[in-house]
């Protein structure tokens, strides 16, 4: 549970240096490239002082696979690991930038309020593969609380008044998939590699997000101030250890329990930072969103 407790904290951290990001209209790639580059430089450094960079042993990989991930016999062993790890990194950096890419086009044509509903509601990507792929069944009073926390997300971010189901564009459908899969693919390094070997995963991950957002900010052709490279070093850094500690989290706990966890805590911390530190007042239904929270943080641990 602490590892958890780690990757929430540094998940809400990224929300609030982005609102202080936004609420000063910096140069919102650079920032995103920034942090992308930082993540990455970090994740290397790790990589390099754990030992874990591997140069040869690469063909016993072809032959792990089939016991490892088509029969779930065992894990890969360290050189397969690092291969694993870079495949998985490259594809998760395409949906890392991918989702966020759509979070903006979605914020874009919809709203805050819908934008964030799909992107929260992407967990239920990572639980239902791991339901029906690895049989990983929550307890009755675990999906109770799976259910409360769901419903908790919704209420927060959605505006009953002003938004309907008819609003849904592809964008959201998108959003929702795009970060489904980012967050899925912490499972499925950890489902069948080393966990030594996580250092290796994410820097994969944010040096192709890194390249891709390089390319996007490159194209915009906006100046770039030394508080956009400052902030973005500032995001970079929980950036990465949100994913660190949630991979380790994932070796202790279930995934269809992490995640609704990991969501609605980041909401509890965002809420609770934005209403006593940045001034900003809470409607009636973030209340009621924040009490179920708690309740379902209770459930989903018991």
């Amino acid at each position: 549970m602490g590892y958890l407790l780690l990757a929430i904290i540094c998940s809400s951290s990224i929300a609030i240096i982005f609102k202080f990001s936004e609420t000063n209209n910096l140069n919102r790639y650079a920032v995103t490239t920034m942090n992308y580059f930082t993540a990455f430089i970090v994740s290397l450094i790790l990589s390099i002082v754990e030992g874990n960079i591997i140069l040869k042993g690469y063909d016993s990989f072809f032959y792990e696979f089939k016991d490892v991930v088509l029969k779930g016999n065992a894990l890969f062993s360290p050189s397969s690991s690092f291969i694993w790890a870079i495949i998985v990194g490259v594809f998760a950096g395409v949906f890392f930038f991918l989702s966020f890419l759509y979070y903006q086009i979605s914020v874009k044509n919809n709203s805050v309020g819908l934008a964030g509903t799909f992107a929260k509601l992407g967990i239920l990507v990572p639980m239902s593969f791991s339901i029906i792929l690895w049989r990983e069944f929550p307890t009755y009073i675990q999906w109770i609380g799976i259910i409360l926390s769901l419903i908790s997300i919704i209420i927060v971010n959605i505006s009953f008044k002003k938004n309907h189901i008819k609003d849904i564009h592809i964008s959201l459908i998108l959003l929702f998939l795009f970060g489904g899969f980012a967050e899925f693919s912490n499972k499925i390094f950890q489902k069948y590699a080393i966990s030594e070997y996580k250092s290796i995963f994410l820097f994969f991950v944010f040096f192709i997000a890194f390249i891709i957002s390089l390319i996007m900010t490159l194209k915009k052709k906006k100046k770039v101030n030394k508080i956009d490279l400052i902030t973005g070093i500032l995001v970079g850094i929980p950036n990465l250890f949100s994913s660190f500690f949630l991979i380790l989290s994932l070796n202790h706990m279930k995934t269809s329990v992490v995640f609704p966890i990991y969501s609605a805590g980041s909401i509890i911390i965002i809420t609770l930072v934005g209403t006593l530190f940045l001034g900003e007042k809470l409607e009636r239904k973030e209340i009621v969103a924040i009490f179920m929270t708690v309740i379902a943080l209770i459930l989903i641990n018991l």
